[in-house]
């Protein structure tokens, strides 16, 4: 039992340390939830991807995948080319001056949720920084964990959920501070910046 624990401990930990750090899929939540815009569907999304991602890690299909660079390379063409469009959709928000948080919040218009569903489904399958993460990363950590790699994969799995339901239903909290233009304006900029980054770097394979 102890050894179940220690594993599902260590893939907890080591899943919130891949997913922690500011990217895309995060930035996307983290807008959503300040704009409280199908912020459960987007938390689901993530969250069950992640699972399903996790689980053909745990099950080896990272080291079958490895075998077809070319695919991983063009999933990293399209996403790169689907950031850099967001990014500058990002950027035109910025340059357009708004009138803070209740503006922005007008994105939850009928067809608005069917949107933030594609998008985040994009942000999500279009990324191969989350199958590098997920899949190999993850899929060679659990692997080390011998008959525990399951338990492992379920901490994983766990701490992603975790994650995106504090980022996306914590970022609510935000709602005050970014009740002015200039602050949603700030968001939205570091928002284009993360999406232009990425984009540019899966483009060029950085």
């Amino acid at each position: 039992m102890n050894h179940a624990l220690t594993a599902g401990a260590a893939g907890f930990g080591a899943g919130l340390s891949l997913i922690v750090a500011i990217g895309a899929q995060n930035a996307f939540v983290l807008r959503q939830g300040v704009r409280r815009d199908a912020v459960l569907a987007v938390v689901g999304i993530c969250a069950l991807s992640d699972a399903l991602l996790i689980s053909l890690g745990v099950g080896g299909v990272g080291a079958v995948v490895v075998a077809w660079p070319g695919a991983v390379r063009a999933v990293g063409l399209v996403g790169g080319v689907f950031l850099l469009c967001y990014g500058v959709l990002a950027a035109r928000r910025v340059a357009r001056p708004g009138t803070g948080l209740s503006a922005a919040a007008g994105g939850t218009a009928p067809g608005s949720r069917r949107r933030a569903v594609l998008t985040c489904l994009a942000m999500t399958w279009l990324n191969p920084h989350v199958y590098l993460d997920t899949v190999f990363l993850l899929g060679s950590l659990a692997a080390d964990r011998g008959p525990l790699r399951w338990t492992f994969g379920l901490g994983a799995a766990l701490a992603s959920l975790c994650w995106f339901a504090a980022l996306g239903f914590g970022a609510r909290l935000l709602g005050r501070v970014l009740a002015g233009p200039t602050a949603w304006r700030v968001l939205d900029g570091l928002v284009a910046l993360t999406m232009l980054g990425l984009g540019l770097a899966l483009v060029t394979g950085a």
